[in-house]
C-alpha cells in the first residue's frame, strides 16, 4: 500500500489544502488504514516537489482534525477514531512486527490469526 497524492500547482486550492483533502479522503474511503505510517514531512515534500512547511501545515491540520497522530520521533500515523480501534490497531501492529521478526510471511501470519479465531469460536 502506498500513498498516492498529486498536487496541481495551477489549481485555485492551496497545495497544503490539496494534500490535506486527499489524505483525509484516502482515510475516509478506507484506502489508508488505522496505523498506516505516513512519510516524513521532508520525505513527502521531496516526493511531491513541495516545501517542507507546506506538508507540515497539512499534517498539522490533519492532526487537529484527528485524522493523523504524531508519535514524536516514531513518525506520523493514521489515527484511530476511538480508543477501542486504537487498541486494536496497536495490537495488530505489534502482531505484524512479531511475525516479521519470526520470519513469517503475510499468508502464514494471516493463517495463524484465522486459526486463533477458529479456536476461540469453538470454545
Amino acid at each position: 500500500m502506498s500513498l498516492k497524492i498529486t498536487v496541481d500547482a495551477d489549481a485555485a486550492t492551496a497545495p497544503y489544502e490539496q494534500l490535506r483533502g486527499q489524505i483525509a479522503e484516502e482515510v475516509r474511503e478506507g484506502r489508508l488504514p488505522v496505523g498506516y505510517k505516513l512519510p516524513t514531512v521532508r520525505g513527502l515534500a521531496e516526493q511531491l516537489g513541495l516545501a517542507a512547511n507546506t506538508v507540515a501545515k497539512a499534517y498539522r491540520a490533519l492532526e487537529a482534525d484527528g485524522v493523523i497522530e504524531t508519535r514524536g520521533r516514531h513518525g506520523t500515523y493514521i489515527a484511530a477514531a476511538d480508543a477501542r480501534a486504537r487498541e486494536v490497531a496497536a495490537a495488530a501492529a505489534e502482531y505484524v512486527a512479531r511475525t516479521r521478526r519470526l520470519g513469517l510471511d503475510r499468508d502464514a501470519a494471516r493463517a495463524a490469526v484465522d486459526e486463533a479465531l477458529r479456536a476461540v469460536d469453538e470454545t
